[in-house]
């Protein structure tokens, strides 16, 4: 018997991800995408012969960029500077061990 609430998932780590399915994961259009690409905001996005790839972290950036466009009606690039503080702060974390509060 299966659990509905069980939620079935795979790291995306090492997987890159065609530009279609990364606009269906985070509910934006395909322009939304090239347009944030072309203005430089998405820097994990990789191009290979003409199509674009995306990797696991891109797609939760693409994921907090539309959320702060969003949520806050935040430009791309405030959207983008937040993005980068985040993954600033995500990777100090990670070197760093947390001694609490």
């Amino acid at each position: 018997m299966r659990d509905p609430n069980i939620v079935i998932c795979s790291l995306l780590e090492d997987s890159w991800l065609p530009l279609e399915q990364v606009a269906a994961a985070c509910r934006v259009d395909a322009e939304w995408l090239e347009r944030h690409i072309d203005e430089g905001l998405l820097p994990g996005a990789k191009s290979v012969a003409g199509i674009w790839r995306f990797s696991g972290n891109t797609l939760r950036r693409v994921r907090l960029m539309r959320q702060l466009e969003r949520d806050f009606d935040a430009v791309p690039e405030l959207a983008a500077l937040v993005a980068d503080m985040m993954e600033e702060l995500d990777a100090l974390r990670a070197t760093k061990p947390y001694h609490g509060r």
